[in-house]
């Protein structure tokens, strides 16, 4: 029962847009399902870690560490501000659709801004602490189960990023439009840059 619970609420957070939906669906529109799986492989390898971290007691210390938070949280808004900035300069120019079939940047850039972004947001790693221990049964081996949790978290938000991806690639042919395409460019330059800016205006 309790497995059912920890997977409802999986989703629910996996549905909640954020930093990961704004750059899984720019990395899709930009260059296809390709790119938007590589950044979803990177979001939930940082996902991953976050859990082991968790399951080993290592979020603690971060949490503990008022200096260590602190650099990861600007190092973070420093990331999505980037990429903010990118997506509206790329508006700005009004580049050229990628051709058919061609994957830009490749996998390796949408992967490691996928797993950056995750690292390094200290939120992730707060949140991985306190959600994934309300799932774990008296009784049970903590480390294990919560090793176990983080797996099945990390499955849950394939499958939803999956879907999403899917749904943004198959009305590609109306979101790619060159105006359309600048456009949530734009929308994404600025969600990103806002969700930098107070990633390093806000407190724990």
């Amino acid at each position: 029962m309790y497995l059912l619970a920890f997977i409802g609420a999986c989703a629910l957070v996996a549905m909640v847009p954020g930093v990961s939906t704004a750059i899984i669906m720019r990395q899709t529109l930009r260059a296809g399902r390709g790119s938007g799986l590589a950044a979803t492989l990177g979001n939930e390898t940082g996902i991953l870690l976050w859990g082991l971290a968790a399951a080993f007691g290592l979020s603690a210390l971060l949490v503990a560490s008022q200096v260590a938070y602190d650099i990861m949280r600007v190092t973070g808004a420093v990331l999505l501000v980037v990429m903010g900035a990118q997506a509206l300069w790329q508006a700005r120019k009004g580049a050229p659709p990628a051709p058919e079939g061609q994957v830009v940047p490749g996998w390796r850039a949408p992967y490691l801004a996928g797993v950056g972004t995750c690292l390094a947001n200290p939120k992730a790693a707060v949140f991985a602490m306190s959600f994934l221990p309300q799932f774990v049964p008296a009784g049970q081996n903590v480390p294990l189960t919560l090793v176990t949790l983080a797996v099945v978290w990390v499955l849950v938000d394939l499958l939803w990023y999956g879907l999403l991806i899917w749904a943004v690639d198959r009305a590609k042919a109306w979101l790619g439009r060159p105006a359309v395409k600048r456009r949530l460019e734009q929308i994404s330059g600025v969600v990103l840059v806002g969700l930098g800016v107070r990633m390093v205006v806000e407190s724990r």
